[in-house]
């Protein structure tokens, strides 16, 4: 077992520090979840003004979107949503907070589920899908606000044909308050979320009284109703309409992602397991999910009875804002341009509970593997790119609310779809390593039931792409733009040196360490672990060069998965005769761990030998695996960090690449 006690970390790159003021100001802002002094986490029932921003904000389309959809039958198809989302997303998303409580939602389960490099490639796809949900939900929920400020009586003559800048304005001001921290994030979306909802409650109580007033409109509906069919064929017709009024379950992956951000209590203090925050997070999600049925409910019934179809139809004065409408039209245009100040402002905040998933997901994700700059783990930077790519998504689709809606519902189900099988398959592999049999029963029926939900979810999923198939296509060009800005990224970084942190194998190594670092031994890294590969690679250096000291045999083993970026190494230092052996274990790099060994021990010369195979071959096997031609891999390696440390020009290594096939003839001596 190695022992706590571990080498000194190398310096950071030169490349990477600045002390710029400009620089520091960006530096100062840590990724969400990295709590800090100034960040503290925040009550659950604070933290749900922040996903309630996304999830209520959709009451300023989904009536409208459900009337257009169901005509008659909005209510019921309404309830069929309240019911998938009751007893299908909340115990999925209660599932994923207890097993994914750092904030990395559904994702981080089947990245554990899939190991290697299938493991990887599925999280960048799950992450093209997660950008498509958020970024669309910042750009769709801004392009919203700003129809909603274009279409009020009183901004109409001053703003219309403005809609595009008023989409970028909103996006800018949001990315100015995620600028300033997190916790003014939470207090805008509690002073935003909250007058909201007790607007939308005036409306929906003033229609409900205009429906008792009006007795007739019930009437109407009701034969509306029995000129479709009898009770089966009602709840059939709604069941099949369903799919195309899931937007109303937007929020449930960004409540998972802010999961950081809540407190949970005592307990938690040094536990594995946070059960006070997931308790907490539980209760955030339930809560959330009964206020929006009971607004939705409410909304889908109020604004069937009263919406005429000629308002509600595409270009009618109540089309993607029925509840607007119905604000200006039973309270009077004071009170309705006050409804919408109030839906300007939430689904301009929409974006908020978007932009934390997206600072949650990014940097615990694609700088880890490799496949994104160091940098974006800080928040600032990070949010600056996400505003860019925002404003770009805006200019692209000329803020269009609803050529967006179709990328939005995709991105969502996918990432609901994700969960859902990642709940399934977790609890299908405990159920089988359960010993007691009656365990093992309970376990595989829990499963069952999540394996159900996977497949109306998969239905969702499937009749939405089918029935418009433009927001696959967006979704899809997503998830290219992360595979191949990924791809370059990683290639760009396979020259860092790679290592987390290294440790001696036993007290013993720790020892003989200290009597061989500083320009004392000549370094020789081997394919062989064998006396006999070792004997026959002394007499060959020995016989074609002139080597005062002793000779330190390095044998690296890669470690099973080696599609991670960075990795913790095991370093056994033993004495064989004259010379020194060092076995490093847990590598994901062969060069880069010859090179991270070669920087600590600071040897007199490095002797590397070339095999003179394929270097396509070559190159490939070193992106992958870790292998390929490692002589010039150490070489370019070391040459970059010595770039970024010129401070120690005066103490580097003699570097000799030599042939395996000829050894004397083509030996190179490179170095200082």
């Amino acid at each position: 077992m190695a022992i706590d006690l571990c080498l000194p970390e190398l310096p950071t790159p030169r490349t990477a520090v600045s002390e710029r003021a400009l620089s520091r100001w960006m530096r100062a802002g840590s990724a969400p979840g990295e709590d800090d002094a100034h960040e503290k986490p925040e009550p659950w029932y604070r933290v749900l003004w922040l996903t309630g921003v996304d999830y209520f904000s959709t009451l300023g389309y989904q009536p409208g979107i459900a009337l257009l959809a169901a005509g008659a039958l909005s209510p019921v198809a309404t309830a069929v949503l309240v019911l998938v989302t009751l007893f299908c997303a909340v115990p999925v998303y209660s599932q994923v907070a207890a097993r994914s409580f750092a904030g990395q939602g559904s994702i981080a389960m089947l990245e554990s589920l899939l190991g290697g490099w299938w493991g990887k490639l599925l999280v960048l796809v799950l992450l093209g899908f997660a950008a498509t949900d958020f970024i669309i939900t910042m750009t769709l929920s801004a392009a919203d606000a700003a129809q909603h400020a274009v279409e009020n009586p009183l901004l109409k003559h001053v703003l219309e044909g403005h809609q595009v800048a008023v989409t970028v304005l909103l996006l800018a001001l949001l990315a100015g308050v995620f600028l300033i921290g997190f916790r003014e994030a939470v207090r805008v979306a509690t002073f935003v979320a909250i007058p909201y909802i007790a607007l939308n409650l005036v409306v929906l109580v003033r229609g409900l009284l205009e429906i008792a007033r009006r007795p007739e409109v019930i009437d109407a509906w009701r034969l509306d109703l029995g000129l479709q069919g009898d009770t089966p064929a009602l709840i059939l017709a709604a069941a099949i309409l369903f799919p195309k009024l899931a937007l109303g379950m937007s929020g449930f992956e960004t409540g998972v992602a802010v999961m950081p951000h809540v407190a949970g209590d005592a307990s938690d203090a040094g536990a594995p397991k946070p059960r006070g925050r997931i308790r907490a997070t539980r209760r955030l999600l339930l809560t959330a999910a009964l206020i929006m049925s009971g607004l939705l409910l409410l909304s889908s019934f109020v604004t069937t009875l009263l919406v005429p179809p000629e308002a509600y139809s595409e270009g009618g004065a109540a089309a993607g804002r029925a509840l607007a409408f119905l604000a200006h039209e039973l309270l009077g245009h004071a009170f309705g341009s006050a409804y919408d100040a109030a839906t300007i402002a939430i689904l301009w905040f929409a974006g908020a509970s978007a932009m934390v998933g997206l600072l949650n997901l990014v940097p615990r994700y694609l700088p880890r593997f490799g496949m994104a700059p160091q940098w974006t783990t800080y928040r600032r930077p990070l949010v600056l790119i996400l505003c860019a790519v925002a404003l770009f998504v805006t200019w692209l689709f000329d803020a269009d609310v609803e050529a967006q809606g179709s990328a939005y519902a995709t991105g969502v189900l996918v990432l609901m779809l994700s969960a859902a099988l990642a709940v399934a398959l977790a609890l299908w592999r405990e159920s089988r390593a359960e010993p007691k049999l009656l365990g093992r029963l309970a376990g595989l029926g829990q499963s069952g039931y999540f394996w159900l939900v996977t497949a109306v979810f998969l239905f969702t999923l499937v009749d939405n792409v089918v029935a418009r198939p433009t927001g696959a296509l967006i979704a899809g060009a997503f998830v290219l733009v992360i595979l191949f800005s990924s791809a370059a990224s990683r290639i760009r970084r396979a020259t860092e040196l790679r290592v987390s942190e290294i440790r001696f194998a036993d007290q013993a190594s720790a020892e003989l360490w200290q009597e061989i670092v500083g320009h004392k031994v000549h370094l020789v890294p081997l394919r062989g672990d064998t006396p006999a590969a070792r004997s026959r690679k002394a007499e060959e250096l020995r016989k074609h060069y002139k080597i005062d000291g002793p000779l330190a045999f390095l044998h690296v083993s890669l470690m099973d998965n080696r599609s991670e970026f960075l990795a913790p190494l095991t370093l056994s230092v033993k004495r064989a005769g004259p010379n020194i052996l060092l076995d490093v274990s847990g590598a994901i790099a062969v060069a880069n761990t010859v090179a991270y060994v070669s920087e600590l021990l600071d040897p007199i010369s490095l002797f590397i030998g070339l095999t003179g195979t394929n270097l396509m071959t070559q190159a490939a096997r070193y992106l992958l695996w870790g292998e390929g031609e490692v002589g010039l891999m150490v070489y370019k390696i070391l040459l970059r960090y010595w770039e970024w440390t010129p401070e120690k020009s005066d103490v580097r290594p003699r570097i000799f690449l030599m042939s395996e096939g000829s050894l004397s003839a083509t030996s190179v001596g490179l170095g200082s």
